[in-house]
């Protein structure tokens, strides 16, 4: 494609840019940025066809800009990865980051847009946050944008926000189980009210049905995605088969790799080896999983990128550029280790 073939009246978008130039879309940002890794001939290339195009640029807005990043709590190495791929493409677009934690109270989360309407930031991420009809009507009011990650309910379409394929990760992780010849299978569910949750639990089910196999009554038990809530999780599902004089399970499918690891405990501690009596499967794959022992096999979720590109849309917003996708969805991927194997015979 050349300069001429372009003939749609209005906005010339990076796209274009890209494809007269022969470059790719973050490329051509990357110019427009002043970053060093491009090639001089690159540059000099891209900005020409800019010229030809008669693209105008936009003023800079990003350098200097304040960016809120709300999370119900700071302490997780789940939120660790977060900060991580929000911090490194703030830092590369010359914003500032500025962390606040709700702790999914109302209290918190009004100071917290008090503090965000002082501080004139110029924009927010939301993440694991519920975004009530009155808290987006002020931010709407005070001109502020904003992108939610793994919101907690349902989401007004125009809402840009960026999740994982929680789903179809749950459906892998229960049918690698049932693959190995599992048939007595648990499940650790995170917080009931959480969509991602939900869809966890979903899979699971879905995954469970195919094989026609039966979910035995409270066999699957909604939590928190922590090590505590895995232990105590995993301990009433003992007491309970237990108590019923019932098989207990021989493998259990956590929705994080923290309520795994509070499995773990409580399992070796009733005299359970991992994978040999029991398997189990966790959700995220956060770096302890990889180092925990044996090492945990879970669903890779792409927190990095998740949090990357929820940065990335709401730089786009905060510049005026035209978000394509208000509604992202990562893949997800099964990252089989030493946790798991067929049941005991």
């Amino acid at each position: 494609m050349t300069a001429d073939d372009i003939t749609t009246p209005g906005r010339i978008t990076l796209s274009m840019i890209a494809s007269v130039a022969g470059v790719s879309v973050s490329t051509v940002s990357k110019v427009l940025n002043g970053r060093s890794d491009v090639s001089a001939d690159t540059k000099e290339r891209v900005e020409t066809v800019m010229d030809e195009l008669g693209y105008q640029r936009r003023p800079a807005r990003r350098r200097g800009s304040v960016v809120d990043l709300v999370l119900n709590e700071l302490d997780s190495l789940w939120s660790v990865e977060i900060i991580r791929g929000v911090d490194e493409v703030l830092a590369q677009a010359g914003a500032s980051m500025v962390l606040s934690a709700v702790h999914g109270r109302s209290s918190d989360t009004r100071e917290w847009l008090d503090q965000l309407a002082s501080r004139r930031s110029s924009g927010a991420i939301l993440v694991v946050s519920e975004l009530t009809p009155q808290q987006r009507k002020r931010l709407t009011a005070m001109d502020i944008p904003f992108v939610l990650v793994d919101p907690v309910g349902s989401v007004d379409a125009l809402v840009p926000t960026v999740g994982a394929a929680n789903w179809s990760g749950a459906v892998s992780a229960t049918e690698h189980l049932i693959g190995l010849g599992h048939t007595r299978i648990a499940h650790l569910a995170g917080p009931r009210q959480l969509l991602c949750s939900r869809a966890r639990a979903d899979g699971f089910r879905a995954a469970m049905e195919r094989a026609e196999l039966a979910v035995p009554e409270g066999w699957v038990s909604y939590g928190e995605f922590n090590d505590r809530s895995g232990s105590a999780e995993t301990a009433r599902l003992l007491d309970t088969v237990e108590a019923a004089a019932e098989e207990p399970p021989t493998a259990v499918f956590a929705a994080s790799d923290l309520q795994a690891l509070g499995a773990y405990e409580v399992l070796r501690a009733r005299g359970y080896a991992i994978p040999d009596d029991v398997s189990v499967v966790g959700f995220d794959d956060l770096p302890v999983a990889r180092w925990t022992h044996p090492a945990l096999t879970t669903v890779r979720q792409p927190l990095l990128d998740m949090a990357a590109m929820a940065a990335t849309t709401l730089l786009k917003i905060i510049d005026g550029e035209h978000v394509d996708t208000l509604r992202l969805e990562l893949a997800t991927q099964l990252i089989v280790r030493g946790s798991t194997a067929g049941p005991a015979r």
